[in-house]
């Protein structure tokens, strides 16, 4: 993800949480976590040159867990959005994502445990290709969405990672944008929808790293049975150490490689002080 601000042990949180069971085992845990993370730079008289600058990004996670009876359903929302604004030219994005989603899965006593998920990552708003000099529109909310479910059996055993993998299929949908779901094998046609299937995997980890350090890194790969040479990659990570209540300093690595959308690997990195609040 990127921009993020994470959650680094709230007692607060926790102690609200604790309060949501009942006598019948079944608890609802819901948590939400926001953040503002804000960069700047600015020249006066300055013999060495430089462009002022000044970057903002709000981010928002939120969470709501269900657990009863072996059942786990684990619903996550995470949305970014920050602008740039470079000396005299206008503001730029930075940050546009939106993501969801949801497991559920049955602790059945095996080594693996069965689970369903469904997942959507699209855009919040316009996102535009700035690297021309002008602005050329490339995608918006849901357009592209895509949308994937997975069947299978998910392994979280271990200290340190938990990890799925099976059946997934990849629903893509455009309006506008219809260069991410057109069939190339029907030339007479542009669809504005594309249904993949293959495998999914994701894996997922938390370290702490020290009492005030957390590094989280997240990993999902898709193939489609069509060609099970090619792989859609992408590793999110984050490490999140925290000054205080309020403040959190944020280091952040993306790595994104999607062959529909580019053809090149795409990295994103940010370093920015962050503040953070805990609503829940």
């Amino acid at each position: 993800m990127k921009g993020d601000s994470l959650k680094i042990n709230y007692p607060k949180s926790s102690a609200k949480n604790a309060k949501l069971k009942n006598d019948s085992s079944r608890v609802w845990i819901p948590t939400m976590v926001t953040g503002l993370n804000i960069s700047q730079i600015a020249f006066s008289n300055w013999t060495q040159r430089g462009s002022n600058a000044f970057t903002w990004t709000v981010t928002g996670k939120v969470g709501l867990d269900y657990k009863s009876d072996g059942w786990l359903l684990r619903n996550r929302a995470k949305a970014a959005y920050g602008r740039t604004k470079l000396g005299g030219q206008g503001y730029i994005t930075n940050d546009n994502e939106l993501f969801l989603e949801n497991v559920l899965s049955y602790s059945a006593g095996w080594a693996t445990d069965p689970f369903f998920s469904n997942t959507v990552i699209t855009t919040l708003t316009k996102g535009y290709n700035y690297n021309s000099g002008t602005p050329i529109l490339i995608a918006d909310f849901f357009d592209p969405g895509y949308v994937i479910q997975s069947l299978g059996f998910s392994y979280g055993k271990l200290k340190f990672v938990a990890t799925r993998l099976w059946l997934a299929p990849q629903e893509v949908f455009a309006n506008k944008h219809r260069e991410y779901t057109d069939n190339p094998k029907t030339p007479d046609k542009v669809e504005a929808f594309k249904l993949e299937t293959g495998f999914e995997s994701v894996s997922q980890t938390k370290v702490h790293v020290a009492d005030n350090i957390l590094l989280t890194s997240g990993v999902r790969l898709f193939t489609r049975f069509e060609n099970l040479t090619v792989w859609d990659v992408r590793w999110d990570n984050v490490i999140a150490a925290k000054v205080n209540s309020f403040i959190n300093v944020n280091f952040n690595y993306q790595l994104v490689y999607q062959k529909d959308q580019s053809r090149t690997t795409q990295m994103k990195e940010g370093l920015q002080l962050g503040v953070v609040y805990t609503v829940l």
